[in-house]
């Protein structure tokens, strides 16, 4: 057995199984257990036990019986084999001619050159001019010595053999080309995606972390087209020779992950993500995550490659439009997602022109599939339900807010409305209106449950409710003074608007009939996230940490007591700290608190300065 034997189940990893059973035929403890198990077990994925560990014979491990250790390569003295001997015919050749100390060559063991036997009228011809020579006739002439043909590259002055990670590369290139492949290439607007990835990228900043790209959300859409579309999940293979077709239970997508080695060189790992088809956007997110960052630390396992379906490529991170990938054997399906770009005819276009116009960057998809079982309408088919998926078709936006608790609806594709010479003055208007709908009834959307997840949304909220749409979020608009500019990007005023009335704090003040204390109220809450003192929000998380951590204590250490606990509204200690300090800036002579009983220790504590410790005794 040969690592050719197994390497073909890897597909484009085939490469990196031959490394390591050539450290593994060094050394077998040099690699990690489940590929010395791996290899140990004939090139099969061990059984595990019930206590969840890969079950091996204890048998000294031997190397297959054809294996041909690579040049370089030692194999190990207890499974090892002394390398094959030379054939004679290498041997003479090899020992006819050898290099002196002087530079000149020596004949050592001449070997005659081996001539067929003359036939009859070759062996007369032969004995005529064999006569001996008179010494008046002339010296015969000598045949001219052809030297061989030297080839050489008119670029090159040095040619390297290829080994390893590069001989592999040629061997699945090699085979690739058994498989007949055709590629379908389909342009997708990818407005509606930039938006709503801006959308969720915002609100993870605010919560848990963490971003999603733009390969996470097209990977989803390929899963969720592979749900609808299955024959696209399927490989070509044979059955005693004839043609048939393999069609997997699960969707076990392979990700392309480009890395740099230490040496400049590059090498590509496609692990997969194992059973995609019952997974949500959150769980795809998890388990796409944590492939990457194995792939980072090199604690990638043998399972992570094995049994890939489908895979995923994305040369649109170096800038190229689309690309057509080679297909490995077993697997019958590859997505090339490309740069995404404005159309070449666009990009000398300023970006107030492009959004004026309606002008969308674009991102090219391309499925490469293997002919003998994907024809060419399918793939087709396959890409345009890809399409219509990423502008938000089957509630593709809302399933991935849903999973990823996302209290609000996602952005809507619309077609842009017609312009007329005077809608600069109507969307003006419509821009005032939509302003104070947030103010009136920004509180409506606010996300104040933190005990129930659900989408929040209200008609009057909704931009395509006022005549706007996502093509008008990049397109400046007259403000009337909101947010201290007299101009500004409708994106920019809704992120105001939406931090200011429907994050996790409601508002509700428009009902005040002073317009001086609104107009008050207005300017200490619109205010962009960029202009937020950061200082200010660390102090008043320090103040919010020092009274959890209280309670915390108290709670543990003084089980069923009373002490006035302040657990659930540990945020009347900011607030406090907030008015004191501005207290102190006014220059009040003194400041007087009515406290009740509820979090009275944790005000001594944390905002009148009581020592810990005194507290603690008279408690």
């Amino acid at each position: 057995m040969s690592t050719t034997d197994f390497a073909g189940d890897f597909g484009a990893n085939g490469w990196l199984v031959d490394e390591m059973y050539e450290k593994y035929l060094a050394n077998p403890d040099s690699v990690d257990g489940q590929w010395k198990a791996f290899f140990a077990n004939g090139g099969h994925i061990p059984s595990t036990q019930s206590n969840g560990t890969p079950s091996t014979n204890n048998s000294a491990v031997q190397p297959p019986q054809n294996f041909v250790a690579p040049p370089g390569l030692t194999l190990p003295a207890s499974g090892g084999r002394p390398p094959a001997p030379k054939s004679a015919n290498a041997s003479a050749s090899t020992s006819a001619s050898t290099p002196s100390a002087s530079g000149n060559t020596s004949i050592t063991n001449p070997v005659a050159p081996v001539v067929p036997p003359p036939t009859t009228a070759s062996a007369q011809a032969q004995s005529v001019i064999s006569k001996a020579p008179r010494a008046t006739d002339p010296l015969p002439a000598q045949p001219l010595q052809k030297s061989a043909p030297v080839v050489t590259s008119p670029s090159a002055g040095q040619v390297d053999p290829l080994r390893g990670t590069a001989a592999r590369v040629v061997t699945n290139m090699e085979a690739s080309l058994n498989v007949p492949t055709a590629t379908s290439v389909r342009s997708i607007p990818a407005k509606l995606l930039i938006d709503n990835r801006i959308v969720i990228n915002n609100h993870m900043k605010r919560a848990r972390g963490g971003k999603v790209s733009f390969t996470h959300l097209i990977g989803y859409a390929m899963v969720k087209a592979l749900r609808a579309m299955p024959e696209m999940n399927a490989y070509y293979t044979t059955i005693e020779g004839k043609p048939a077709i393999g069609r997997p239970d699960h969707i076990n997508i392979g990700i392309a992950i480009d890395l740099a080695k230490s040496d400049g060189t590059r090498q590509l790992l496609v692990p997969s993500i194992k059973g995609c088809e019952s997974m949500d956007f959150a769980q795809f997110l998890e388990t796409y995550e944590s492939l990457i960052k194995k792939a980072r630390t090199g604690a990638l396992t043998v399972e992570d490659f094995a049994g890939t379906t489908v895979s995923l490529t994305n040369p649109g991170t170096i800038g190229t439009v689309h690309s057509v990938p080679r297909l490995m054997e077993g697997q019958g399906l590859i997505l090339g997602v490309g740069s995404m770009e404005y159309p070449a005819e666009f990009q000398g276009t300023n970006e107030e022109t492009l959004a004026r116009m309606a002008v969308s960057k674009v991102v090219t998809l391309t499925s490469t599939y293997d002919h003998r079982i994907i024809q060419g309408a399918q793939s087709g088919d396959y890409l345009r339900r890809i399409h219509e998926l990423l502008l938000g078709a089957e509630g593709f936006y809302d399933e991935i807010f849903t999973a990823l608790r996302i209290p609000y609806v996602p952005i809507r594709w619309n077609t842009d409305l017609e312009r007329s010479k005077d809608d600069d003055i109507h969307k003006t208007a419509r821009v005032q209106e939509l302003i104070h709908a947030f103010r009136s009834r920004g509180h409506l959307m606010a996300d104040v449950d933190p005990l129930e997840f659900k989408l929040r949304i209200h008609p009057d909220l909704d931009t395509v409710t006022h005549g706007l749409t996502l093509w008008d979020l990049d397109r400046e608009v007259a403000t009337g003074g909101f947010g201290g500019k007299q101009f500004m990007k409708l994106r920019d005023i809704l992120g105001i608007l939406r931090n200011a009335y429907c994050r996790t704090i409601g508002i509700e003040y428009m009902h005040l009939s002073n317009p001086a204390e609104r107009k008050w109220m207005q300017t200490r809450l619109e205010v962009p996230a960029e202009n937020m003192d950061r200082e200010e929000q660390l102090r008043i998380l320090r103040k919010l940490n020092s009274a959890e951590a209280f309670e915390t204590f108290l709670q543990t250490k003084f089980v069923g007591q009373k002490r006035f606990s302040l657990e659930g509204g540990e945020s009347v200690i900011p607030i406090l700290d907030a008015i004191l300090i501005a207290a102190a800036e006014e220059k009040l002579d003194e400041v007087c608190i009515g406290m009740p009983h509820r979090g009275r220790l944790n005000v001594l504590a944390n905002v009148a300065g009581k020592p810990h410790g005194q507290i603690f005794q008279e408690f």
